[in-house]
């Protein structure tokens, strides 16, 4: 049995039924799913669960309350993990609490 995680960006404009991409190895099935805010990740959750997704990793723009959202709504269910940078480059060196909480 092989590892099926979701991998969870913030991205402007995004839509995570649309803009989500898929790397399966032998061990690991990875899905990389892209949202536009915390409301969307939290709303993935559900859906992830139900299609037999074991973990959630967050990306490093998921700032520590945007962490905390995702976690509340898995609500124990699926382990959530979070990449870390207090300053994301690739959100113009900001927290995505700022930008998406």
């Amino acid at each position: 049995m092989s590892l099926k995680a979701a991998f969870i960006f913030v991205a402007p404009q995004a839509d995570p039924s649309q803009h989500q991409a898929q790397v399966i190895t032998p061990e690991v099935e990875v899905t990389t799913f892209a949202v536009a805010n915390y409301r969307q990740a939290e709303d993935l959750v559900p859906q992830l669960i139900e299609r037999g997704f074991v973990a959630i990793e967050l990306c490093a723009g998921f700032g520590h309350d945007g962490v905390a959202r995702v976690k509340r709504a898995a609500a124990g269910r699926i382990p959530v993990g979070a990449v870390r940078f207090d300053a994301h480059p690739g959100l113009e060196f900001q927290s995505g609490d700022s930008l998406f909480g």
